[in-house]
């Protein structure tokens, strides 16, 4: 039995311990009516989340919590904040976990004392883990977020998030620093920006040319390149790993009750909690 730094919250590496093995309070998350975010960063899952809390249980550890606990120090022995390094070591830990976060996450025993039975999980991402969830976790449901990768990327420029930190490489006319910019350091500035977004590996696999050429103009919004290359990497990175596209698709074709798909784009904020709160409401009914 192995503890993690979560609280009231064990890891257990068998995957259905007996219950002899758990305390009068204590049960496997993989047995409780979790409700669970699906989406990749910046879809806008933070105003799903505050309307499902008051509404379906307590929120648990979010997912960068639980991946630090049972994936990143197990791995790595130490704290890691670069998100292509912490992808890297995530795609290591499904080598032997095809279930990944979905696996990580079915292994924790609950002290349901402190946390209630009735809880939510902020999130998973990608067809493999939320298929491995939705077929071996009968009990759990899902809420689905969507949105286009280059919006993703601008609400990634306005969160101001500093988890969201990735290395890129200096950009050629890139005056940041305070030096003043002329028409011609303008032209050499997206020039430098547009080389710096090509020499992201897969970018042309995720961005069309049009799409890479609207976000060299972020710079007019006030954002500096090198935030601008970082942003798109930690996007690009994460799409390398898991493809929300493939995850909707599969969760399509579950029973309504199991899984609301809402598009956060078509939707404003107000409208994302709306559906969220009325999906919740005829599920408890």
């Amino acid at each position: 039995m192995t503890l993690t730094p979560l609280p009231y919250l064990r890891a257990d590496s068998r995957s259905a311990a007996p219950s002899a093995d758990l305390s009068t309070d204590e049960r496997r998350l993989s047995d409780l009516p979790l409700t669970v975010l699906v989406g990749v960063t910046g879809v806008g899952k933070s105003t799903a989340l505050s309307a499902l809390a008051g509404t379906t249980g307590r929120v648990l550890p979010d997912r960068r919590e639980i991946t630090d606990a049972v994936m990143i120090l197990p791995l790595a022995g130490t704290p890691v904040t670069d998100r292509e390094e912490r992808f890297r070591l995530t795609a290591q830990y499904r080598t032997q976990h095809p279930g990944g976060m979905a696996q990580a996450l079915g292994s924790l025993v609950v002290d349901t004392a402190y946390w209630g039975s009735a809880l939510v999980f902020d999130g998973l991402r990608g067809l493999d883990e939320v298929r491995y969830a939705a077929e071996t976790y009968p009990s759990w449901r899902f809420v689905a977020l969507g949105a286009p990768d280059s919006v993703r990327v601008g609400r990634l420029l306005g969160r101001g998030d500093t988890f969201d930190q990735i290395t890129v490489g200096q950009i050629a006319g890139d005056h940041s620093a305070g030096d003043q910019v002329s028409g011609s350091n303008s032209a050499d500035l997206h020039t430098g920006l547009r080389t710096a977004l090509l020499d992201i590996r897969g970018v042309q696999d995720v961005f069309s040319e049009a799409e890479l050429n609207k976000l060299t103009q972020l710079t007019a919004a006030g954002h500096t390149p090198q935030d601008i290359a970082a942003k798109v990497k930690i996007v690009v990175s994460e799409r390398r790993n898991y493809d929300p596209q493939a995850a909707e698709a599969y969760l399509r074709t579950l029973p309504p009750e199991r899984a609301l798909i809402l598009d956060t784009v078509a939707l404003n904020p107000e409208q994302v909690a709306a559906a969220v709160l009325e999906w919740a409401g005829e599920v408890k009914a």
